[in-house]
């Protein structure tokens, strides 16, 4: 669009539109000028809107896939835990109740046997003596960590601790096997291959789950009422121990339930120092074999769709539901302890 002298040209017209007064040329400009720029506008919205589509597809996408996966995860590992019951006919008190693990005997001397129960014992004792030392010694440091250190000591102690969780489990387990297992055996007694020396390791390996997470809990609790508590003439620890812990409660049980699922869940750290003795302990120096252990050990031993390997797959659906338990576990005590 352009002017010639009084005329005003509009481009694609070829010619020229009578003499218009300044005042009507002005309200055209500010008309076209408009159309232009909300057709701009409009262009850039159309264009942030299909980006915002195609953004939230990506997302669904992604959120379904992983959806999907748990599922699928699930429902291979139920098809196939539930075979030895279904399939073999080994009755599910066997399997849980039994204390004998000979899962290669021939029919000639009485079949397989399939009891679970040792390596079921053995994980619930290598995991609750885990939390009984990690969880004390954890929720300590975490309030050392927010209330008691300087601000030096918390910039030494969290990356401390960050690098004691991206430990791989093979070194934990090694440095048990090299340096904690001849100790027990020269100063306790025993092989050194224990119930000690499994919870001991699976106790330090915890210590990062516990203390993330009650740390967490500690430093969104409301600076007021700390200071209430203070202004009130209650002393540092009194304000620590009857203020605050309970407010945090919530968050350092689910830590602490967070750590029991971990130490459950151990594999090979504690395959290195427990022994791998398929017999309910009575001692703690003695040897012990857990769920985990015993699906790693054997499973490469194993022809798919055999007894003994569908046995290896009610483990793992065994822990699974295990895990679910916990899950549910952290729910309710989120949902029944958090302050209101």
């Amino acid at each position: 669009m352009a002017k010639s002298g009084s005329h005003l040209v509009l481009p694609g017209l070829g010619r020229h539109v009578g003499a218009i007064s300044g005042g009507y040329q002005k309200a055209i400009h500010m008309t076209l000028g408009s159309r232009f720029w909300r057709a701009a506008v409009f262009g850039r919205e159309r264009g942030r809107s299909r980006a915002e589509n195609v953004g939230r597809g990506i997302a669904f996408m992604c959120a379904a896939l992983a959806v999907l996966v748990t599922i699928a995860i699930i429902a291979f590992i139920t098809i196939k835990g539930l075979s030895t019951f279904t399939v073999n006919d080994v009755s599910i008190k066997e399997f849980l109740l039994g204390r004998q693990w000979m899962p290669d005997r021939p029919a000639e001397q009485g079949g397989p046997l399939v009891g679970s129960f040792p390596m079921l014992a053995g994980s619930i004792y290598v995991s609750l003596f885990a939390v009984a030392v990690g969880a004390p010694l954890g929720i300590i440091v975490a309030v050392f960590m927010t209330e008691i250190a300087p601000v030096w000591g918390q910039r030494i102690l969290q990356p401390a601790i960050e690098l004691l969780a991206g430990i791989p489990s093979v070194v934990y387990g090694y440095i048990g096997l090299s340096t904690l297992v001849p100790f027990i055996r020269n100063h306790f007694g025993g092989h050194g291959f224990s119930l000690l020396a499994g919870f001991l390791v699976l106790s330090v390996m915890i210590l990062p789950t516990i203390i993330s997470v009650s740390s967490d809990s500690l430093r969104v609790l409301p600076r007021q009422w700390k200071e209430a508590s203070v202004s009130l003439g209650a002393t540092r620890w009194h304000t620590i121990f009857y203020v605050l812990l309970p407010a945090a409660r919530a968050g350092i049980l689910t830590g602490v339930v967070l750590g029991l699922a971990r130490a459950f869940g151990e594999a090979l750290a504690v395959q290195m120092v427990i022994g791998n003795t398929r017999q309910v302990p009575h001692s703690i120096l003695d040897p012990i074999c857990t769920l985990t252990s015993a699906i790693t050990l054997d499973m490469g031993y194993t022809v798919m769709g055999t007894m003994w390997n569908n046995t290896l797959w009610s483990m793992g659906l065994l822990l699974l539901t295990v895990s679910f338990l916990f899950i549910v576990i952290i729910k309710v005590v989120v949902k029944r302890m958090a302050p209101q």
